[in-house]
């Protein structure tokens, strides 16, 4: 099953830490349990989102890398509004 983000961040061509920092005000705009995907170029970024993601409430439910392109998937946490 194909993940379906609410939300898509392209951060391609951007060093780093811009990917997660963007990724981060992206998240702000999200509602708990909604899903971001990141598109993001800078080799950093692989190591920056599995550390943010360990320190926060939110998770990472996949990322690959595809050529140059390395793609993530956030889901913010928090408890969903009722």
């Amino acid at each position: 099953m194909a993940l379906q983000p609410d939300d898509l961040l392209d951060a391609r061509g951007l060093p780093c830490p811009l990917p997660l920092l963007k990724a981060k005000q992206a998240l702000s705009r999200l509602a708990p349990g909604q899903l971001l995907e990141v598109m993001a170029t800078d080799a950093g970024s692989w190591r920056d989102f599995e550390t943010f993601v360990a320190q926060s409430a939110h998770e990472m439910p996949a990322r690959e890398e595809r050529g140059d392109v390395y793609h993530y998937w956030v889901r913010k946490g928090g408890e969903p509004a009722p």
